[in-house]
């Protein structure tokens, strides 16, 4: 008989309205040692994010009430929640999709069918991710008018913050730690959601194009490097 971990301090939210799946992954995760709450209408999920305070959250794109998307634009527009980290569950594969739950702030996502040995694998990755960016180097870094202070997961232009989705802040600080190495979008990929994430590469250039924009005029620090990827300047 295979013995059941110790519960870790990891909580991880569950919102998903397929009762089967989420048993499974409830039971998978559970077995890892994880606190796990469970929602299954999309309606309770922004109260759910708010009282539990979820390590990390698990959200189905498709629930009676609230999209997957609506919930995700909600929680990352909340100074309280838009920290927690969020793994889409989408049956549908689209780009679209993808896109646009990366473009609200989502840090990762998996396709349905998915075997409970890559879901785990995602999960720890992406919790790995978040206390990455929460232990990194203190140091603030300077370029130009942009401030970036890892430790705190605060970005200022012309000391004004701005509001970066997780993804967003990884990227740009990924960029700025290597100043005028030139990065594949592969790398980038790599480096942000973990090896051999389905990533594609228009997801990235997304990525970017939001980045810059909200960067105002420091986002002429990144640079595109024609049939490469891209770098930045500072």
């Amino acid at each position: 008989m295979n013995k059941i971990s110790q519960p870790k301090k990891e909580r991880i939210l569950i919102i998903e309205d397929e009762e089967e799946i989420a048993s499974l992954i409830q039971y998978n995760l559970e077995r890892e040692g994880y606190r796990v709450t469970v929602v299954s209408d999309g309606n309770d999920a922004p109260s759910a994010f708010r009282e539990q305070r979820p390590d990390l959250a698990l959200l189905d794109l498709m629930l009676p009430g609230l999209s997957g998307l609506d919930i995700c634009r909600i929680v990352k527009s909340d100074s309280d929640t838009k920290a927690i980290p969020v793994i889409m569950l989408t049956a549908k594969g689209e780009e679209s999709d993808i896109v646009a739950g990366l473009e609200l702030g989502a840090d990762d996502y998996i396709t349905k069918p998915f075997s409970p040995r890559i879901l785990i694998a995602r999960v720890r990755a992406c919790l790995r991710r978040a206390k990455g960016v929460e232990s990194d180097d203190s140091k603030i870094m300077t370029f130009d008018n942009l401030t970036l202070h890892a430790g705190k997961h605060i970005a200022l232009v012309d000391n004004e913050p701005l509001d970066l989705t997780v993804t967003e802040f990884r990227i740009l600080h990924l960029l700025a730690r290597k100043p005028g190495w030139v990065l594949t979008r592969y790398q980038i990929v790599d480096s942000v959601h973990g090896e051999n994430h389905p990533v594609t590469d228009r997801s990235v250039d997304v990525q970017i194009v939001s980045l810059r924009r909200k960067l105002g005029s420091a986002g002429a620090l990144i640079q595109t490097v024609r049939g490469v990827g891209y770098r930045f300047s500072g």
